[in-house]
């Protein structure tokens, strides 16, 4: 079994506004759990990444 992959783009800012991270959309604390998340939680995770991120005018 594969595990899960970082999100990180390597342009780490947290948005105050919704605390997600303005590269890869999570929240620090996920950032800081991230190495201890099992793949599941890493793919909820992942999951939740698209919801967040700001969708794109049509």
């Amino acid at each position: 079994m594969t595990t899960a992959p970082s999100p990180c783009i390597n342009w780490c800012d947290i948005n105050p506004e919704n605390g997600y991270c303005r590269g890869c959309y999570r929240t620090l604390n996920e950032i800081a759990d991230w190495s201890d998340m099992t793949n599941s939680e890493k793919l909820e995770v992942w999951a939740q990444l698209s919801i967040r991120k700001p969708q794109a005018p049509q």
